[in-house]
């Protein structure tokens, strides 16, 4: 039986037999993702109360974004009952899906597939577990909440749908590139109704910013040592909390600044498993309440032994 930490390539799809519910997460890199030991781990917690979860097994394929569509096309024929998404494939995947979802389609991106005889159908969990693990993490809650959102990538697309759609206060939207900002910006307008939307530089931070904002990084700064830190937070008026989606390295250089200045924060190891256990409700129909604490416990304990 294949371990969770195997990772394949859509040539071993040639030869596949596996028998049982194959779900799987397709990336490019792949090899460092958790989510087949934090899925595995659900599936056997619920396979102790409920013996149709005993066949259900999660894999990892790494595929390159010029073989996505073979990819989705050649696991649907295999039967595989559903699909985890992550860069660079969210937004790509787009317009290889059957349907979108109507929550995931103003995001313009998804993370998860469902298989139906006709195709997958698209769906977003980023939103649903950045939202939670705010909650759990920094007991902050997007609703009525000035928020500064980091990126303008496909996940801040999540993130800021999410915020929209929640009904924070005010969504300010700091990106280096100015033609990316201004296309999210404009997908975002009619989703933001009269909520007040705005983009900024990272650099050039509003004088009318409010203060206590939470802050939201959704950009690739931080995974590297050496990496800046994406904003300068003493140049913002006290945030209510920092938050950044980046888990490995656990402590970036913005959690490190949030830290010296005694902010609330949180890396994104909490948002991977709420994210996770919604997309496991959406193939099996279990609660995601259900199942991330069986999730989070894996994680918690291969961060114990890493």
């Amino acid at each position: 039986m294949l371990n969770s930490e195997t990772t394949l390539t859509l040539s071993d799809l040639d030869s596949w037999d596996f028998t049982g519910t194959a779900l799987a997460v397709l990336g490019h890199p792949i090899k460092h993702s958790l989510s087949p030991l934090m899925h595995n781990t659900a599936l056997a917690d619920l396979a102790a109360d409920d013996s149709r979860f005993s066949t259900w097994r999660y894999f990892r394929f790494d595929v390159p974004p010029a073989e996505l569509p073979t990819a989705l096309r050649t696991l649907h024929q295999k039967g595989f009952h559903g699909i985890n998404l992550t860069v660079p494939h969210k937004v790509l995947a787009v317009n290889e899906v059957e349907e979108i979802a109507p929550a995931a389609r103003p995001v313009g991106a998804v993370n998860t597939l469902r298989r139906t005889e006709a195709g997958w159908s698209g769906f977003n969990t980023d939103g649903y577990g950045l939202a939670t693990a705010l909650e759990e993490s920094v007991q902050r809650e997007l609703t009525g909440a000035h928020v500064v959102l980091l990126g303008a990538g496909g996940a801040a697309r999540g993130a800021a749908v999410e915020c929209l759609q929640r009904g924070c206060a005010s969504l300010w939207i700091a990106n280096r590139t100015a033609k990316n900002l201004h296309a999210l910006l404009d997908t975002l307008r009619p989703v933001a109704g009269d909520i007040p939307l705005h983009g900024f530089a990272p650099t050039e931070i509003p004088a009318d910013l409010p203060a206590g904002v939470i802050l939201v990084n959704a950009t690739s700064a931080g995974l590297h040592e050496d990496d800046p830190a994406p904003i300068d937070l003493r140049a913002i008026a006290r945030p209510a909390a920092v938050f950044d989606m980046i888990y490995n390295p656990a402590r970036t250089p913005l959690l490190r600044d949030a830290a010296t200045l005694g902010l609330p924060l949180a890396n994104g190891l909490s948002m991977l498993v709420h994210q996770g256990a919604k997309a496991l409700e959406i193939w099996s129909d279990i609660p995601a309440a259900r199942t991330a604490p069986p999730m989070a416990a894996a994680l918690a304990q291969a961060q114990s032994i890493a």
